[in-house]
């Protein structure tokens, strides 16, 4: 086990250098960077954070088969780790820095079920609306996607329309590139972001849990 040390600056260079040309030619004369540089350091930095794993690490190639203009190679590199209770936690390191989110990214049928008939509902719907309200002054939330108007079955002037809305709730701390970037600061960072998370994730544990459906590869 490699010991963390921070991300490393040639790490930030070499997404620079991929968005700048994301191509075969500049992944195979740096493909070695990327795997002991890029790679290395975020394996490491999941390994300070057993907590919340164990991580995934996502592949650095896109899936261009049925996209078009799509570059072949991911200009982040991102890991995931869920907890027992079905939330995710994520980060990525790109170009633009460090990344984080904890949440539901994106929900299976029957979690959609059960997260729009919570946030229906008064009481937990009001608690819910509060805790993204107050954590909003902070932090930007996301999904994989969102209704344009009500989903079937909910009036469209629902007072917590913009939730019912999604298909998955996450809490984004989006830190660019601050100095301890490149310093072992950066777990206690992540912990920190994803200790503030807790109401969220608590929350969507509680009234929506793992799916009991096949996966669909919200995060490949």
């Amino acid at each position: 086990m490699v010991a963390f040390t921070g991300i490393p600056k040639q790490a930030i260079e070499f997404y620079e250098g991929l968005e700048a040309d994301n191509s075969k030619a500049f992944w195979e004369a740096n493909k070695t960077v990327y795997r002991d540089v890029v790679k290395a350091s975020v394996q490491a930095l999941c390994d300070e954070l057993p907590e919340y794993g164990p991580f995934h690490l996502f592949r650095p190639y896109n899936d261009v088969r049925f996209a078009k203009n799509k570059p072949p190679y991911k200009t982040q590199q991102g890991a995931y780790g869920e907890s027992e209770g079905g939330a995710g936690y994520y980060f990525h390191i790109s170009r633009e820095g460090l990344l984080a989110g904890a949440g539901y990214y994106g929900m299976a049928r029957d979690q959609l079920e059960r997260f729009r008939a919570a946030i229906d509902a008064d009481h937990t719907g009001r608690e819910l609306a509060a805790i993204v309200d107050k954590l909003s002054k902070k932090y930007r939330f996301g999904a994989i996607d969102e209704l344009k108007t009500a989903p079937k079955g909910y009036p469209k002037d629902h007072p917590r329309i913009e939730l019912l809305r999604r298909k998955g709730l996450v809490m984004f701390a989006d830190f660019g590139l601050p100095a301890w970037l490149h310093t072992k600061q950066v777990a206690a960072k992540l912990r920190s972001v994803w200790r503030e998370a807790e109401p969220v994730t608590s929350w969507l544990d509680t009234h929506v849990g793992p799916t009991t459906e096949e996966p669909e590869g919200f995060f490949r």
